[in-house]
């Protein structure tokens, strides 16, 4: 009895359409095919199948459009416009003085003998004497003297700076908000683009 000869296939791309084929080509006879199937020959059509799938899910690429962007230029009108502030700390040295007063001490007189035997030669000629007395001149006050008090202190300082701009404006009714770096004034410059939509298309910068 002659044995079955083994099935062979293969898998290929028809390169007119670009569409998978599978061509299998077997060299025993149909009964004996059936009757005992290659184990090569299955393995072959499952994995075919999937392959197909798999090529019928992706698009083709020859379907996908190249779309080209249309832009001009235009102006929006300014509505409003809000600088965005940001707030710089820092520590600074300085030197404060405060003016501190000191009094004068003033010295003790110096008791002597001498100037007891005076005073009491004196009280007892004005006894005898009795003229009026005449009025005392006001008792001078020694002048205060003042020095400075001096300490390095730290001293916290803020300082403030817009650094961008919130900017509204409108454009053909409809209203948008953009952060800028610089005050546009009245008028905004704007780009307008105008693409159609389209699905998975690729979309080209103008010429």
């Amino acid at each position: 009895m002659s044995r079955p000869a083994p099935a062979i296939g293969w898998v290929a791309f028809s390169p007119g359409d670009r569409k998978l084929h599978t061509l299998t080509y077997c060299l025993a006879t149909p009964s004996l095919v059936l009757m005992r199937p290659s184990l090569f020959f299955m393995l072959l059509c499952v994995f075919a199948w999937q392959a197909l799938a798999a090529h019928a899910a992706e698009p083709d690429p020859k379907n996908r459009v190249v779309v080209i962007e249309n832009v001009k230029l235009d102006y929006a009108q300014v509505l409003n416009v809000e600088p965005v502030y940001q707030t710089l700390r820092a520590t600074r040295i300085e030197e404060q003085c405060e003016a501190e007063q000191i009094a004068p001490v003033a010295a003790a007189p110096a008791v002597d003998d001498e100037g007891r035997i005076n005073r009491m030669v004196d009280s007892v000629k004005e006894m005898f004497s009795r003229r009026p007395e005449l009025p005392s001149a006001p008792v001078a006050v020694p002048p205060t003297s003042t020095r400075r008090n001096c300490r390095v202190v730290e001293v916290p300082r803020e300082f403030r700076r817009p650094i961008a701009f919130d900017v509204d404006y409108v454009y053909k009714g409809t209203k948008y908000r953009s952060r800028l770096p610089e005050d546009p004034g009245n008028r905004l410059r704007i780009r307008v683009s105008v693409t159609p939509y389209i699905p998975d298309a690729i979309v080209a910068p103008p010429r």
